[in-house]
Protein backbone atom coordinates (compact mmCIF):
# COMPACT_ATOMS: atom_id res chain seq x y z
CA UNK A 1 0.00 0.00 0.00
CA UNK A 2 0.97 3.64 -0.71
CA UNK A 3 -0.24 6.15 1.87
CA UNK A 4 -0.41 9.78 0.90
CA UNK A 5 -0.41 12.93 2.96
CA UNK A 6 -0.55 16.48 1.69
CA UNK A 7 0.08 19.72 3.28
CA UNK A 8 1.02 23.36 2.64
CA UNK A 9 -2.75 24.05 1.96
CA UNK A 10 -4.86 27.32 3.86
CA UNK A 11 -5.86 30.90 3.29
CA UNK A 12 -4.90 33.09 0.88
CA UNK A 13 -5.74 35.78 -0.50
CA UNK A 14 -6.57 36.50 -4.50
CA UNK A 15 -3.13 36.96 -6.34
CA UNK A 16 -1.28 34.85 -3.65
CA UNK A 17 0.89 31.75 -3.75
CA UNK A 18 1.15 28.51 -2.21
CA UNK A 19 2.53 25.80 -2.62
CA UNK A 20 1.34 21.83 -1.18
CA UNK A 21 3.08 19.01 -0.40
CA UNK A 22 2.25 15.14 -0.49
CA UNK A 23 4.41 12.89 1.22
CA UNK A 24 4.22 9.28 -0.34
CA UNK A 25 5.10 6.12 1.76
CA UNK A 26 4.84 2.74 2.35
CA UNK A 27 5.75 1.95 -1.11
CA UNK A 28 8.45 3.16 -3.69
CA UNK A 29 6.83 5.98 -4.53
CA UNK A 30 9.09 6.72 -7.74
CA UNK A 31 7.67 3.77 -10.11
CA UNK A 32 4.43 5.71 -9.88
CA UNK A 33 2.27 8.73 -11.97
CA UNK A 34 1.41 11.20 -9.06
CA UNK A 35 -0.95 14.06 -9.39
CA UNK A 36 -3.25 16.16 -7.73
CA UNK A 37 -6.82 16.94 -8.07
CA UNK A 38 -9.49 18.89 -6.52
CA UNK A 39 -13.21 19.78 -5.13
CA UNK A 40 -15.03 22.11 -4.42
CA UNK A 41 -18.24 21.95 -2.13
CA UNK A 42 -21.06 21.11 -4.36
CA UNK A 43 -18.60 20.50 -7.74
CA UNK A 44 -17.43 17.38 -9.03
CA UNK A 45 -13.62 16.34 -8.40
CA UNK A 46 -11.69 17.59 -10.94
CA UNK A 47 -8.16 17.01 -12.66
CA UNK A 48 -5.39 19.77 -11.73
CA UNK A 49 -1.88 18.51 -13.07
CA UNK A 50 -0.06 15.05 -13.37
CA UNK A 51 3.22 14.44 -13.44
CA UNK A 52 5.33 10.88 -14.59
CA UNK A 53 6.92 9.03 -12.26
CA UNK A 54 10.24 10.29 -13.58
CA UNK A 55 9.29 13.65 -14.08
CA UNK A 56 9.87 14.00 -17.30
CA UNK A 57 6.36 14.06 -18.45
CA UNK A 58 3.19 16.64 -17.32
CA UNK A 59 -0.11 17.56 -17.35
CA UNK A 60 -2.16 20.08 -16.64
CA UNK A 61 -5.88 21.00 -16.24
CA UNK A 62 -6.55 23.74 -19.54
CA UNK A 63 -8.60 25.56 -16.86
CA UNK A 64 -4.96 26.65 -15.25
CA UNK A 65 -4.04 29.48 -17.88
CA UNK A 66 -0.12 28.31 -16.97
CA UNK A 67 -0.41 29.39 -13.20
CA UNK A 68 0.57 26.44 -11.15
CA UNK A 69 3.50 23.82 -11.82
CA UNK A 70 4.03 20.43 -11.01
CA UNK A 71 7.37 18.69 -9.61
CA UNK A 72 8.40 15.67 -8.09
CA UNK A 73 11.55 14.66 -5.92
CA UNK A 74 12.01 10.98 -5.76
CA UNK A 75 14.99 11.49 -3.41
CA UNK A 76 11.88 12.88 -0.56
CA UNK A 77 9.16 10.70 -2.28
CA UNK A 78 7.08 13.72 -2.23
CA UNK A 79 5.45 15.48 -5.29
CA UNK A 80 4.66 19.48 -5.54
CA UNK A 81 2.10 21.81 -6.52
CA UNK A 82 3.27 25.48 -7.14
CA UNK A 83 -0.19 27.55 -7.45
CA UNK A 84 0.45 31.19 -8.28
CA UNK A 85 -1.77 34.23 -9.16
CA UNK A 86 -4.45 32.22 -7.12
CA UNK A 87 -8.30 33.31 -7.79
CA UNK A 88 -11.05 32.44 -5.23
CA UNK A 89 -12.33 30.00 -8.30
CA UNK A 90 -9.34 27.79 -7.16
CA UNK A 91 -10.61 27.66 -3.59
CA UNK A 92 -11.18 23.64 -3.33
CA UNK A 93 -9.72 20.38 -1.15
CA UNK A 94 -6.75 20.03 -3.53
CA UNK A 95 -5.83 15.76 -3.33
CA UNK A 96 -2.85 13.76 -4.09
CA UNK A 97 -3.57 10.88 -6.15
CA UNK A 98 -0.85 8.18 -7.03
CA UNK A 99 -1.35 5.93 -10.27
CA UNK A 100 1.54 2.95 -11.56
CA UNK A 101 -0.54 2.33 -14.82
CA UNK A 102 -1.98 4.95 -15.72
CA UNK A 103 -0.38 7.65 -17.73
CA UNK A 104 -0.36 11.25 -17.27
CA UNK A 105 -0.79 11.78 -20.37
CA UNK A 106 -3.60 9.62 -21.17
CA UNK A 107 -6.11 8.44 -18.40
CA UNK A 108 -4.40 8.98 -15.24
CA UNK A 109 -7.18 12.89 -15.40
CA UNK A 110 -10.20 10.35 -15.08
CA UNK A 111 -9.16 9.89 -11.40
CA UNK A 112 -9.91 6.19 -11.49
CA UNK A 113 -6.47 5.68 -9.96
CA UNK A 114 -5.73 3.51 -7.11
CA UNK A 115 -4.14 5.90 -4.25
CA UNK A 116 -5.62 8.53 -3.14
CA UNK A 117 -4.78 10.93 -0.02
CA UNK A 118 -7.00 12.50 2.51
CA UNK A 119 -6.63 16.60 0.63
CA UNK A 120 -5.68 19.41 1.98
CA UNK A 121 -8.06 23.02 1.97
CA UNK A 122 -7.10 26.09 -0.15
CA UNK A 123 -9.43 29.02 0.19
CA UNK A 124 -9.01 32.09 -1.84
CA UNK A 125 -10.32 35.34 -0.45
CA UNK A 126 -10.92 38.12 -3.20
Amino acid sequence: QLQLVESGGGSVQAGGSLRLSCAASGRTSSVYNMGWFRQAPGKEREFVAGISWDGRLTSYADSLEGRFAISRDNAKNTVYLQMNSLKPEDTANYLCAADERRSVAGTFSTGELDYWGQGTQVTVSS
